[in-house]
């Protein structure tokens, strides 16, 4: 499997300690996501985990055109280069259109394509022309084995740093389903594979003009899929997630990350 340096002493894949993606779901004020940052990388320092601070500066698939959608490109971007300095640490964000890829290069070490946007052959591509590690997060409506078609054409791009992110698939309306059988085909297409623990708890669209979620489950399925074999650990969590501006019904409350990577930790290590 390929495995790959995102920044010094930070990588993800084979020979690397599990990488661990965390954040609040959107940008939103500074000194909270200030806080975020420095709580999950405390945590992680502390267990020997790598760690990359992840937000996004624009949710534009928000359920409701009301919806809060973030900073913008250039204000976000602008405030992910300060997160990244006061804390020293690699940052990942995603990007919606092929124009975003160039100028969030600049700023992130990480370039994300989310789950519904997989198969958009300009993004992709635009990505790995970067020459930024990318990062796909496996469509809700994919098999897993379909996931070498979208290598392909980052490869086509010329990406030599790849990534796959399993986050659930659709089970009927409003619901999704992981299928663990999915974390070992994607690995087995040689790229290191990361478990999206606070999206695949998602209820999409659950709540009429937002997703609800079932952040009880996010301990069991984290486990499982350290259980399975992943490369990298992605989460979304708030200090208080009934006031997150996104996702705040599926993300981690912050005081329970810590406790939550321990336990990924010893199984992840139990499988050697």
């Amino acid at each position: 499997m390929t495995s790959f340096e995102i920044a010094p002493g930070v990588g993800l894949g084979d020979g690397f300690p599990l990488l661990i993606l965390a954040g609040p779901c959107v940008l939103e004020e500074r000194d909270t996501c200030l806080r975020i940052g420095e709580a999950a990388l405390r945590a992680t320092e502390r267990l020997g985990l790598g760690y990359v601070f992840k937000a996004s500066f624009d949710k534009a698939n928000r359920t409701s055109v009301s919806s809060c959608r973030g900073p913008g490109l250039e204000a976000g971007l602008g405030l992910l280069a300060d997160i990244g300095k006061t804390l020293g640490v690699p940052l990942v964000t995603d990007i919606h259109e092929p124009w975003q890829a160039a100028p969030a290069a600049e700023v992130v070490d990480i370039l994300q394509i989310p789950a519904f946007l997989c198969r958009q052959t300009d993004l992709l591509v635009a990505c790995a022309r970067t020459g930024k590690p990318v990062n796909v997060k496996k469509g809700q409506f994919l098999a897993a084995e379909d996931m070498a078609s979208v290598l392909g054409k980052l490869k086509a791009g010329g990406a030599s740093k790849m990534a796959l992110t399993e986050r659930g698939t659709t089970f009927g309306y409003h619901n999704l389903v992981v299928d663990m059988r999915g974390l070992a085909v994607m690995r087995d297409l040689g790229v290191p594979v990361i478990f999206d623990a606070t999206h695949s708890v998602q209820l999409p669209g659950g709540q009429g003009t937002s997703s609800g979620g079932q952040r009880q489950f996010i301990g069991p399925l984290t486990r499982a899929a350290a259980a399975v074999g992943i490369d990298g650990l992605f989460l979304e969590t708030h200090p208080n997630p009934a006031e997150a501006r996104s996702d705040g019904a599926n993300s981690l409350p912050l005081d329970e990350l810590g406790s939550l990577l321990e336990r990924v930790l010893k199984i992840h290590e139990a499988r050697g």
